[in-house]
């Protein structure tokens, strides 16, 4: 079982120290097995306080981070001199000296900071809180640091912004590890949408728009209906009832990215979901996407994931998957049909 270590620092946000146990601790295979197993500690052991005005005291010292498959750092509003002087405390510096090579880390929010202090994210890409990229970037000036995104997944370290990023996050790796399905599973038991793209924009502040000001959500769950349609930029703002420029310029504020780029995005979430959950050869698939023909799905999957369609189909596809289909899927893979 994939063992996850929450590290919980002085001044921890309790709501953060909470999405690790809460995500990947209720993750489950068709089974009903647990498909991780997570754990809570602290760098000496003892409790530590909590920007809530109450203490935790986890069960285990920084000795788990040894054992850790993942390592979560959430988010603390006591980090002192690693906040103004990009510093580690010796005791929580010996603490992550002792995290095995290899092994997955993931911060929360501002527990960036850590990860920085610590060099682990020199000459990375990276991401935190809006509020403080900039300070950030100027305690670390090595560090990529990206303001605008929820989370920044670069392999072996990732990176979220505030609060609910961190759920974005969590879900990320738990789709990256265990495919679409259990990803949703865990989403809907939670009551969150099970998925956003790590390249939307962080809510920055913003003045309160005007209560009849148009949005395009409406046309957003429109379209997310019609995605085996053509769907070109002027019937999206024609459904929106604003002009084509209008509707760009209002669809990026509100997602961070344009139309174009978030209906692919959409198109192959949906496209994953089908490989996983439904024996639809991949042209099939492709069509019922929007994409059309194969090679398109190819494209774009190999873009967004990195690997084929029939690749990604025998990563994530249970055992009980039709054999005959696998030797179809197979086969037109070599043909690249």
């Amino acid at each position: 079982m994939h063992r996850i270590v929450v590290l919980a620092l002085d001044g921890v946000i309790p709501f953060e120290l909470g999405i690790p146990p809460r995500i990947f601790g209720i993750a489950e295979d068709s089974d009903g097995r647990r498909l991780y197993e997570v754990i809570t500690c602290t760098v000496d052991g003892r409790a530590v306080t909590t920007d809530a005005g109450f203490a935790v005291l986890p069960e285990y010292d920084a000795g788990a981070l040894a054992t850790a498959d993942t390592v979560v750092v959430p988010a603390s509003h006591s980090l002192g001199p690693i906040y103004h002087q990009g510093r580690l405390p010796e005791p929580l510096a010996a603490a992550l000296a002792g995290i095995r090579p290899g092994t997955r880390i993931v911060s929360i929010c501002t527990a960036a900071y850590v990860l920085a202090a610590a060099g682990l994210l020199d000459g990375r890409p990276a991401t935190t809180h809006w509020r403080d990229a900039e300070h950030f970037q100027r305690t670390f000036p090595l560090v990529k640091v990206d303001p605008n995104v929820l989370f920044v997944d670069d392999g072996d370290i990732l990176t979220s912004a505030g609060v609910a990023a961190g759920i974005d996050l969590c879900l990320h790796l738990v789709r990256r590890d265990h495919g679409s399905e259990v990803a949703n599973q865990v989403a809907r038991r939670c009551v969150v949408p099970p998925w956003r793209d790590g390249g939307q924009a962080q809510y920055i502040e913003r003045p309160v728009p005007e209560p009849a000001l148009t949005t395009t959500a409406a046309t957003r769950a429109w379209a997310l209906q019609r995605l085996d349609h053509p769907l070109p930029l002027p019937e999206l703002a024609s459904h929106a009832r604003m002009s084509v420029r209008s509707f760009t310029r209002r669809f990026r504020a509100e997602v961070g990215m344009t139309p174009g780029q978030w209906l692919t995005l959409q198109r192959v979430e949906r496209a994953r979901h089908l490989l996983e959950s439904s024996d639809l050869a991949i042209d099939q698939i492709a069509s019922r996407v929007g994409f059309g023909a194969a090679s398109a799905l190819r494209l774009h999957l190999r873009t967004v994931v990195g690997v084929s369609p029939a690749a990604y189909r025998r990563t994530f596809r249970s055992a009980s998957r039709s054999p005959a289909t696998t030797a179809v899927d197979a086969g037109r893979e070599l043909a690249g049909a």
